[in-house]
Order: structure tokens, then sequence, then C-alpha cells
């Protein structure tokens, strides 16, 4: 297997490493994986903070607990990846392709993911406390428990979505798709709902306390 950087250097992957270990080498000694070719890789609990993983190709990788902080992920195709665990705070996933990717207990704390593709993509308990979720496609995406403090829904797409029990205080939820959304036990206090679309959507026990509607 050959990793290629932005730079047109290849860092080849030898006998005596892991290709974790070459990825990591690679983001420590600074080099750009641009462009690289992850697919299926084994990148559990891997120490990739602040790595340049623009446009990379991670379709079902396993990244469960690894480290991704601040992290350059714009348009990287991590469909079916594993991500359970992982840190991604601060990291920039815009236009990112997580379709069907766990990101069971991931720490979103504060991401970009603006327009990233989240459709049926499991985000149960994670923390998405601030994230930018702006024109996302979170369809039938799995979220009971997560927490979406002020996070930014603006003309998000949760249609179908299950956000049961979901932390939304203060979230900006206006011109947002919730047709068919389960709300049940979320807490929407001091949420932005104008003219977010609502028919069908299941509130039993939502608290919408000072709640713009």
């Amino acid at each position: 297997m050959e990793i290629v950087d932005i730079s047109g250097k290849i860092l080849f992957l030898d006998d005596s490493e892991t290709l974790k270990q070459c990825v990591e080498n690679a983001v420590t000694s600074g080099c750009d994986l641009l462009d690289a070719n992850l697919q299926g890789a084994d990148l559990c609990r891997a120490k990739l903070m602040g790595a340049q993983l623009e446009n990379a190709n991670l379709r079902c990788a396993v990244l469960r607990g690894a480290k991704l902080e601040n992290a350059d992920l714009r348009c990287a195709q991590l469909m079916g990846a594993n991500l359970e665990n992982a840190d991604l705070r601060g990291a920039d996933l815009q236009g990112a392709i997580l379709q069907g990717a766990d990101l069971w207990n991931a720490n979103l704390r504060g991401a970009n993911l603006w327009s990233a593709n989240l459709r049926g993509a499991n985000l149960q308990g994670a923390n998405l406390q601030g994230a930018v979720l702006r024109s996302a496609n979170l369809r039938g995406a799995n979220l009971p428990g997560a927490d979406l403090r002020s996070a930014n829904l603006r003309k998000a797409d949760l249609q179908n979505a299950n956000l049961w029990n979901a932390d939304l205080r203060g979230a900006n939820l206006e011109n947002a798709d919730l047709r068919d959304a389960d709300l049940r036990g979320a807490d929407l206090e001091n949420a932005d709902l104008r003219d977010a679309d609502l028919r069908g959507a299941k509130l039993m026990v939502a608290d919408l306390r000072g709640a713009v509607l």
C-alpha cells in the first residue's frame, strides 16, 4: 500500500510498519494526506490531531477512539466508517460524506459539519455542542441522547431523525426539516424553530420553554 501526499511524495509502507504507524508518522512529520486512499484501514485509536485529510478516502475505515481534534476532513469520504468514541473536537468536516457512519459517543464539540452528509448515521450520545450542522443531511440519523446545545442546524434535513431525549437547548433549527422526526423527551428550551417544518414530528413530553416557533 502507498499513501500519496499533496506534494506528490509517496510514503511507502514497509514491512516494519503497520499502516497505523505509517499514517501517524506522516501526520507527525507534517505530510499532507490530501486525497489519501485509506479505505477500510484500521486506524483504531490513531493519533491524528490536526491531520490534513481533505478529500481522503476513509470508507469503512476503523477510527474507533481515534484522536482527530482540529483535523481537516473537508469532503472526506467516511461512508460506513467506525468513529465510535472518536475525538473530533474542532474538526473541519464541511461537505464530508458520513452516510451510515457510526459516531456513537463521538466528541464533535465545535466541529464544522456544514453541508455534511450524515444520512442514516449513528450519533447516539454524541457531543455536538456548538457544532455547525447548517444544511447538513441528517435524514434518518440516530441521535438519541445527543448533546446539541447551541448547535447550528439551520436548514438541516432531519426528516425521520431519531432525536429522542436529545439536548437541543439554544439550538438554531430555523428552516430545518423535522418532518416525522422523533423529538419525544427532547429538551428544546430556548431553541429557534422559526419556519421549521414539524409536520408529523413526535413532540410528546418535549420541553419547549422559551422556544421560538
